[in-house]
């Protein structure tokens, strides 16, 4: 007799609450699913607007993170109130938790905030040559929480971006051009204007060497074994290296060729005899 009643029970409940409980649970799958679909296609406006406006991949891509996860968000807590959960109580409940794993993970954060300042700020791009934190690479990734650099040998280097802006930075790209500082030693016994004559020479027939500025060659020092000239031609960003190279084994071939010597420390040993 119990069990006809629970069972009547049962019926009475579903047939005056079930219909109303299923049509909720179908409403909040479809705010959810509807939800998502438009949270994807607008972070993929906001990312196309934001890399139209700043030409900026990884500003462009964060952009699109952030605004699809907070849409997500919004769309969580509506599909929720749909089933009757009490959303102010949800707001209070995930604001403490956020609380908590916010102190627990301060050294995240910090490299979260740090990455929005890196995205911000803009110090450098993808691509730029960048020296920071003590390494330098070329800029290949900016992640939420770290910044990732590909070396000269193309390993992969990680560093957390709290320490990217912690310290100083050096960006090699940030310029159109470069200066190429050189110093060359000739031997005092050689002529310091035929030495002069010869690196212009070959300063000249580099066309990747930009005329304006125009190069600097000088006599800077009058060291113990040498006379050192400083060669400073401006080049464009990406001929550095190349410049670089070829004029250190350009003028060193001149030189050998007009018997100008480039000295090399030398040590004399003198011994003397002592008569017993």
């Amino acid at each position: 007799m119990n069990i006809e009643k629970y069972l009547e029970n049962v019926v009475t409940w579903i047939s005056t609450k079930g219909l109303d409980l299923l049509i909720a649970l179908v409403l909040a799958w479809l705010i959810f699913v509807i939800g998502k679909f438009i949270a994807k296609k607008l972070s993929l406006l906001v990312e196309k607007a934001v890399n139209k406006k700043q030409e900026d991949a990884a500003l462009a891509n964060f952009a699109k993170n952030v605004t699809y996860f907070a849409l997500v968000i919004v769309v969580t807590i509506a599909a929720l109130g749909k089933l009757g959960v009490e959303t102010t109580s949800l707001a209070v409940v995930l604001g403490s938790a956020g609380l908590a794993i916010g102190l627990s993970l301060k050294d995240s954060l910090s490299n979260f905030a740090a990455g929005i300042m890196i995205l911000l700020l803009r110090p450098f791009r993808l691509g730029d040559f960048i020296e920071v934190a003590g390494t330098a690479g070329v800029a290949h990734k900016i992640e939420i929480l770290t910044t990732q650099l590909l070396s000269g040998d193309n390993k992969l280097i990680v560093i957390p971006n709290s320490a990217v802006m912690a310290g100083n930075m050096t960006n090699y790209s940030a310029n159109d051009t470069r200066r190429v500082d050189l110093v060359f030693g000739i031997g005092y016994g050689d002529s310091i204007d035929k030495a002069k004559e010869v690196i212009e020479r070959v300063i000249k027939s580099n066309d990747q060497i930009l005329t304006e500025p125009a190069t600097t060659i000088a006599v800077s020092e009058l060291a113990d074994s040498s006379v050192n000239f400083v060669v400073r031609p401006w080049v464009k960003t990406a001929d550095y290296w190349a410049v670089n190279f070829a004029l250190n084994e350009a003028i060193k071939k001149e030189f050998d060729k007009e018997g100008i010597s480039i000295p090399y420390p030398q040590q004399e040993v003198h011994m003397h005899q002592v008569s017993k």
